[in-house]
């Protein structure tokens, strides 16, 4: 387990059985005095283990702050963030891959940082391999690849890092409608199989409903926690569906509010 910082004195926490990820009270204020930047405010959240968790908001309402305090990489001004289901692994929407290593030299790199004797690694790189479609593709470079492929290879990456809990930030964003599609599929797939937990932060609030489990839509900054949507809409899912369009359409409504009572 993992906490980024200790609850108050006399405060102690309690869990629903089954939490992987636990933020309570969280705020994040950037800078001091005049020039304070204040991102996320009083946030409390419990994410399921094995849950597809989608965050959804304007830009600039902290969703990659929240990501970043989950993934280790900063820590909230106020309030406690708890990692209390395995290793996370954050993956971005550029897929950061060294671009001077092949497709499986990228995600070898993973397993020896991971410390994984090198008698394994061949059967674990091809395992990975195979998991995101890119064993015909392991000896290219990543300009050779399109973007939906590089994004396979970082996704193959993260999982090499054996971690529990895979947290993406706008990982299709850039990614053209179809080739998002299938990711979205591929994605689905591995995340029934494996039980992953997963945080997803999109601004596509269908790419919310076609994936997650629970939509949470965070208001303008500082991100507050406005409305939650459980999405009781059976797999498989197409983003293109009446159902997933109407929950969509729902969430944008309400989005759409938020943006307009901050101007």
């Amino acid at each position: 387990m993992r906490r980024q910082k200790a609850a108050p004195s006399g405060s102690p926490l309690t869990h629903k059985p089954g939490t992987a990820v636990s933020l309570v009270g969280v705020s994040k204020v950037y800078g001091t005095g005049k020039h304070a930047v204040r991102a996320v405010e009083d946030v409390s959240l419990d994410v399921g283990m094995g849950e597809f968790l989608c965050l959804v908001g304007a830009s600039g309402c902290g969703k990659s702050t929240l990501l970043n305090m989950v993934a280790g990489l900063d820590k909230p001004t106020t309030g406690t963030v708890e990692v209390l289901g395995g290793r996370p692994t954050l993956m971005f929407q550029e897929g950061a891959l060294f671009p001077w290593l092949t497709v499986e030299k990228n995600i070898e790199l993973a397993l020896k940082l991971r410390g994984l004797h090198k008698s394994l690694r061949k059967d674990t790189l091809q395992a990975l391999l195979e998991m995101v479609h890119l064993q015909d593709f392991r000896r290219r470079l990543p300009h050779d690849l399109s973007g939906g492929m590089r994004q396979r290879v970082a996704l193959a990456r993260a999982l090499a890092q054996q971690a529990e809990i895979l947290l993406m930030d706008e990982p299709f964003g850039a990614l053209d409608a179809m080739t998002r599609d299938l990711l979205h599929e591929e994605l689905e797939a591995l995340w029934r199989n494996t039980g992953l937990t997963v945080v997803f932060v999109t601004h596509n609030v269908r790419e919310a409903v076609r994936l997650g489990d629970r939509v949470v839509l965070l208001s303008s900054r500082p991100g507050r926690i406005k409305a939650e949507f459980d999405v009781k809409i059976d797999h498989p899912r197409r983003t293109e569906s009446i159902a997933v369009g109407e929950l969509a359409r729902t969430i944008i409504d309400r989005l759409r509010m938020e943006v307009r009572s901050h101007g």
